[in-house]
């Protein structure tokens, strides 16, 4: 089967192809420096600080339940229990 493109059409997209391969594979990121963490990002500290006020609020309560417990345990052995 022959193609109608001429040849030098052919080794021109060719070319390309190539070209633009190394171009791709040229264009890695660098790695991050490991002595330096990155920086926080904003999004990044919406989102944990959303996560995070949930489990602090759960917290909290779970403190206020444990003091309310023992006051009812020390109440009980007062009372003689």
């Amino acid at each position: 089967m022959r193609s109608n493109a001429p040849p030098f059409r052919l080794l021109a997209m060719a070319g390309l192809a190539l070209v633009a391969a190394a171009a791709l594979v040229a264009c890695k990121p660098t790695p991050p420096d490991p002595e330096r963490p990155p920086e926080p990002q904003a999004a990044n500290a919406e989102l944990r600080d959303a996560m995070q006020a949930p489990v602090e609020k759960t917290r909290a309560v779970e403190e206020e339940l444990r003091k309310a417990a023992d006051a009812q345990r020390a109440a009980i052995e007062a009372a003689g229990g």
